[in-house]
């Protein structure tokens, strides 16, 4: 019996000790989570710089880079009592979701980034997901508005995901109060960009909204060019106001035709909007009487001065008027960096946590908090144009 106890005896306490080292392996697993920083802090760039949406993410690339540039001319990021410089690992998604899963897996496992920036639509980001998620790293997206972008399907949030611009939800019901309460519209038209999640969440949530009537409801197709049929139809119609969510390529050739067909209803739509070209399609003098929910407007500089330094740097460095989707990379970057900062260190795992908790955010485009579900609580606006240019701002809560 005693040799039995003894035996017995030795066996728990090996079965303890392996416990014990079972348990240390799992805490030293679990804090060496995620990829941690070299001599830089890399942050990867996960864009559309060819495809059909190469303008947005050509556009966020220069927000991207110009934000660098400034954080690494100042020493740049604060991990602990060291600074280090971020180096930037850009990737081309060629607007494709394959390649965009791709990116991301290359990203985090080769060049062993911290952070992502992008991609920017909602397609693209939601491929790369699991890559990121797997690798433990976060990503910020300037401009994917799908409202389930951040979520998982039972509802939960992806940790490791984040965006820089709100909801499509948000915006919809904005345009939708605003054509109500600031244009007094009771009866609009709708033209609905179905050929991507952004066009049909816009309409769903403007429709959901609107308390007025909506005499017509059409569709078209991201490339289309002629849309005098669809306008004709509605020329013939007692129309307040058309609700038109969509990209400036198309937007502005329906603004175009629709003034030329002599519709001089006022034409609402969204961010997708927010872009110079939009005038130079549509022609001038047929850009007014013309709306768009926007993070960012042009008049920004006026009161905030992390925007007016931006607009500066941009115009400065590309010649041009600072475009929203610059605007929106701009902070993605510097969100990572005060998330870095918040938490001392450039762990991916640790600047998840940073993204999380970020509070009362001065960016260019607004003060923003993050909520539950990773998306940006922050002020909209509405820009209004006038023969192109932008002539009024309406600020909306």
């Amino acid at each position: 019996m005693k040799k039995w106890e003894k035996q017995t005896m030795k066996i728990a306490a090996l079965g303890a000790m392996a416990l014990t080292l079972a348990g240390c392996a799992t805490a030293k697993s679990s804090s060496s989570q995620g990829n941690n920083p070299g001599k830089t802090i890399k942050i990867g760039v996960n864009m559309e710089l060819s495809g059909s949406a190469a303008g947005y993410g050509e556009q966020q690339k220069q927000g991207i880079q110009l934000a660098v540039k400034k954080i690494n001319k100042s020493g740049g990021i604060k991990v602990g009592g060291t600074k280090k410089k971020i180096q930037l690992v850009i990737r081309d998604n060629k607007t494709s979701n394959t390649t965009a899963a791709s990116v991301a897996a290359q990203l985090v496992n080769n060049d062993k980034v911290v952070a992502v920036v992008g991609p920017a639509t909602t397609s693209a980001g939601t491929a790369a997901i699991p890559n990121m998620t797997k690798a433990a790293v976060p990503s910020v997206s300037p401009s994917a508005t799908d409202p389930d972008y951040t979520l998982q399907k039972s509802g939960k949030v992806q940790k490791y995901i984040f965006r820089a611009c709100y909801q499509n939800n948000f915006q919809g019901a904005t345009a939708a109060t605003f054509v109500t309460k600031n244009l007094k519209a009771k009866r609009v038209a709708i033209l609905t960009d179905n050929s991507s999640d952004y066009g049909t969440g816009l309409t769903k949530a403007f429709k959901k909204q609107y308390r007025g009537t909506v005499v017509s409801s059409q569709t078209f197709q991201e490339g289309d060019k002629d849309f005098n049929a669809i306008l004709t139809a509605l020329k013939h119609k007692k129309i307040d106001a058309i609700y038109a969510p969509g990209y400036y390529s198309e937007i502005g050739l329906i603004v175009k035709q629709a003034r030329q067909a002599g519709i001089k209803a006022p034409i609402v739509g969204s961010d997708g909007m927010a872009d110079a070209k939009l005038a130079q399609i549509a022609g001038k003098s047929n850009a007014t009487n013309v709306y768009y929910t926007t993070p960012f407007f042009t008049e920004a500089s006026a009161t905030n001065k992390v925007a007016s330094k931006f607009m500066s740097a941009y115009k400065a460095k590309y010649g041009s008027t600072a475009p929203t989707f610059s605007a929106l990379a701009y902070d993605s970057v510097y969100m990572i960096k005060a998330a870095i900062e918040k938490e001392g260190s450039a762990n991916s795992v640790k600047i998840a946590d940073g993204l999380a908790k970020l509070k009362n955010f001065k960016g260019v485009t607004g003060t923003t908090t993050i909520d539950k579900q990773h998306n940006p609580e922050k002020t909209i606006s509405i820009e209004q144009l006038t023969n192109g240019v932008v002539s009024k701002v309406y600020n909306v809560k």
